[in-house]
């Protein structure tokens, strides 16, 4: 079978390659084209295109690099047409998979939908879509089964993939001493907002009796560079800057910020104490708060929070995101003992949650096992 993948970010990647893996397992003569990134490219898919080239976040972004965005969509169904797969595996990235989704449907294309677009927070328009244009849903959250089967929308449920991600990673400690875990998102506008908050909050630590030889490690995000953090590190010598360490940074961390995200999850996963924070312009927050006021079902942005309806670790959103609640967030994570075993409690509890191991593999298997009907 011919497999083309479109992944947008690095969460997507990480996803692909594991799903590429998962289906090399079980279709060896398997061939796959991708846009997305390293991690796929590194499991065997021919790389058409980088998502770093494309990686917009929040409606401004979006308005800003419009042109750029069609021009892309013009290229990818170009190739698809060209290259003619049996299958396009959408992986999250809703603003630009939809309308690749509908462009293949139109001409016969099946299409498998991996990693849902989040309809059950915002835009559920989109179910219809979905409904429309998508052969198959693959779902990865236990709080998604109720809503799509509600929804009507076919799709299958094999657990979580991150779980066999975390679990097969061979840990190895980064840095010596004890430290902080920064982990400010993946694309450049969240860089720019988490980096000054992070690195003030630092900044705060660093003065008080205790905190003097803790150490802050930033995790380099996949596609980005030392130039996108430079503006941000001021010279600091307690600061490092670290890429293609995210897993081992997270798991020697006495606690971690992280951006809002598939990295937040990761975390649990692994065991680190972690504060989020969100944060964007101040037009896509007012949309965002509209969005979430009149569903007033979603009380968490992070997905680990989601999976157990309620708050196993804080959440500092947009005016709530500054120095001061973030390193006071961190003061407790470290020092509070019980306030860190509660968390850690939780943990089990989103693990437990998301089922046993083996989901990318299964979740190819289910794709084969569609594509032969």
């Amino acid at each position: 079978m011919r497999y083309f993948l479109i992944a947008g970010e690095a969460s997507g990647d990480l996803h692909g390659s594991n799903l590429i893996r998962g289906l090399q397992a079980e279709d060896p003569e398997a061939v796959f084209r991708c846009r997305g990134g390293d991690l796929m490219q590194a499991a065997g898919a021919e790389l058409a295109y980088h998502y770093r080239e494309g990686a917009v976040m929040g409606l401004t972004d979006v308005l800003g690099k419009a042109g750029k965005l069609l021009r892309n969509l013009k290229e990818c169904k170009r190739d698809i047409a060209a290259w003619k797969p049996d299958a396009v595996i959408l992986i999250d990235y809703p603003g630009f998979n939809l309308r690749i989704a509908k462009w293949c449907h139109a001409r016969g294309i099946r299409v498998f939908y991996y990693i849902a677009p989040k309809t059950w927070a915002s835009r559920a328009g989109r179910n219809r879509r979905l409904k429309a244009w998508v052969d198959r849903l693959f779902i990865v959250f236990p709080f998604e089964v109720p809503y799509f089967t509600e929804q009507g929308i076919p799709f299958t449920y094999q657990g979580n993939p991150l779980l066999d991600a975390v679990d097969a990673h061979d840990f190895v400690r980064p840095v010596e001493g004890r430290y902080i875990a920064l982990l400010a998102g993946s694309r450049k506008g969240e860089i720019s907002r988490m980096m000054p908050v992070c690195m003030a909050a630092a900044d705060r630590l660093s003065a008080l009796p205790g905190w003097e030889g803790v150490r802050f490690v930033v995790a380099g995000a996949p596609a980005r560079s030392e130039a996108d953090y430079a503006p941000y590190l001021g010279g600091r010598p307690n600061v490092d800057l670290l890429f293609g360490r995210t897993y081992d940074i997270l798991r020697f961390a006495d606690a971690a910020v992280i951006n809002s995200g598939t990295a937040s999850l990761e975390a649990a996963l692994i065991g680190t104490p972690q504060v989020v924070g969100w944060s964007t312009s101040p037009v896509t927050a007012w949309i965002a708060r509209r969005i979430l006021h009149v569903l007033d079902h979603v009380k968490f942005i992070s997905l680990g929070n989601l999976c157990l309806d309620r708050e196993v670790f804080r959440e500092l959103i947009q005016e709530q995101l500054t120095p001061e609640a973030v390193s006071d967030e961190l003061r407790r994570l470290v020092e509070d003992t019980d306030y860190r075993a509660r968390m850690l409690s939780g943990y089990a509890e989103i693990r437990r949650s998301l089922g046993g191991a083996g989901a990318s593999r299964a979740i190819a298997r289910a794709m084969i096992d569609t594509l032969s009907k």
